[in-house]
């Protein structure tokens, strides 16, 4: 069986939150060992959890369910094993506790480094530096280490001190301007984390566009990654608009902004539905019609009506300047039909469209399915085995997919402690004592 791209190279992982945690579960599942330096006396909101880490049966019934939702609604003993927000990205990795903040901690993790390839962190600017920890720390210990520090609006500038999350990121940036529905403000927008996912997705492009540098010129690097820096590639097409036309970009709910070439009409239209929004039980359907051949496609399975023969809408131009026209009439057609049944009828047609699904439908979609998209976790302490996302990517020849399930907090302090760094069972019970090794958070963390 074929390694895996990544086997071979170790990830020091003082990330957090999403961007952190997200990037070096992508190194993970390409088979980077993610050692995930933990602390017992610190808890990093939205890492292990949201709120706080000692949850009570009585939070678990409020709020969102990626907020305090728990299997069975129960937190059990360490429900920061079980929180949805850390399962999902938390496979394929390593956790061991360390206090980096003493001393004898930072000097441990001195240690890690020079057996490391990779060191990451995405904390607020100044949290690297009360610790000691530098660029030049890290290289005297391995002097090839890579390292990479992902702020939120980087290293240097007006904003270096601003602390941030996605929402409030994309807020800065100016995405909440350009998305949300026409007819609203950017503050009745819901909150995403897009820019999480996004400064991810290009850390772990990083890491390893910088190990390859390294394999080819033994030269390791220190890498700067403003996450805001990222976050404006969700947007380019605005910024370009602006420079070369002077437009300014204004929310245009689900419609495409090629509407102008072809793309229209583009939207989400209501189907039958079983109950009430509230309850989920609205029923979707997207629907994207790309050209003028998709346009006369879609006429056809509206039956030809009367409405839709103007000869004006079978040009680009013309579809264009009738977008309220043609939602208001395909959203009168696209309710008499369930959503399944449209979607398949229009794909038949060569028309793109899918149904949207809320959570609940989701695990049993036959294309979810077929793709393996989620799977089969077990839980720490006999929670269970739950579904949850797999990989974004198969190796077929390599043991890819989930081969480690959610790691438990200092689920592999023996590993680290004794097998990596040579502790003996006196000097690992010494750092128990002292509270450097743990598996649980000390009582002292709300």
């Amino acid at each position: 069986m074929a390694d895996l791209p990544l086997h071979g190279v170790r990830v020091l992982d003082l990330g957090g939150v999403w961007a952190g945690t997200f990037s070096s579960l992508l190194l993970a599942d390409l088979g980077a060992e993610v050692l995930k330096q933990e602390n017992q006396f610190v808890w990093q909101p939205n890492t292990r959890g949201v709120p706080v880490a000692h949850l009570t049966k009585e939070m678990t019934q409020e709020g969102a369910g990626w907020i305090n939702g728990l299997p069975n609604n129960d937190p059990g003993e360490r429900p920061w094993n079980y929180h949805p927000m850390f399962v999902s990205l938390y496979r394929n990795k390593y956790s061991f506790t360390l206090d980096i903040r003493q001393p004898e901690g930072l000097e441990i993790l001195g240690r890690l480094v020079a057996i490391s390839d990779v060191v990451l962190e995405n904390s607020a600017v100044g949290t690297m530096e009360k610790l000691g920890i530098s660029y030049e720390w890290l290289c005297s210990h391995r002097e090839d280490i890579i390292f990479l520090r992902a702020p939120g609006y980087g290293l240097s500038g007006d904003y270096m001190n601003a602390r941030t999350m996605g929402a409030q990121l994309e807020g800065v940036m100016g995405h909440q301007l350009l998305r949300g529905y026409r007819d609203a403000g950017p503050g009745e927008n819901s909150g995403i984390f897009a820019a999480d996912y996004i400064a991810g997705a290009q850390i772990a492009f990083a890491l390893m566009a910088a190990v390859w540098h390294r394999n080819n010129t033994g030269a390791g690097q220190f890498i700067e990654m403003a996450q805001a820096e990222n976050a404006s590639g969700m947007f380019a097409q605005a910024y370009m608009d602006f420079a070369l036309n002077g437009q300014t970009g204004e929310a245009l709910g689900n419609r495409s902004i090629y509407a102008d070439d072809g793309e229209a009409p583009c939207g989400v239209y209501p189907c039958l539905s079983p109950g009430d929004p509230e309850d989920g039980l609205d029923r979707w359907i997207a629907i994207s019609v790309t050209n003028d051949e998709e346009w006369l496609a879609l006429r056809g399975q509206l039956g030809d009506p009367d409405w839709a023969m103007r000869p004006e809408l079978e040009t680009a131009a013309g579809r264009a300047a009738a977008q309220d026209l043609l939602d208001e009439k395909l959203s009168e057609w696209t309710a008499q039909f369930e959503d399944y049944e449209l979607f398949h009828r229009l794909q038949a047609a060569g028309i793109a469209a899918a149904p949207v699904l809320e959570a609940s439908r989701l695990l049993n979609d036959p294309h979810v399915q077929a793709r393996n998209l989620f799977q089969d976790q077990e839980l720490p302490d006999d929670i269970g085995v739950y579904k949850y996302p797999a990989p974004l990517f198969e190796f077929p020849e390599s043991e890819g997919g989930i081969r480690r399930p959610p790691v438990a907090f200092g689920q592999d302090n023996e590993y680290v402690y004794k097998e990596l760094l040579g502790v003996d069972e006196q000097e690992y019970q010494r750092l128990v004592d002292t509270g450097h090794i743990a598996s649980t958070f000390a009582d002292s963390v709300p």
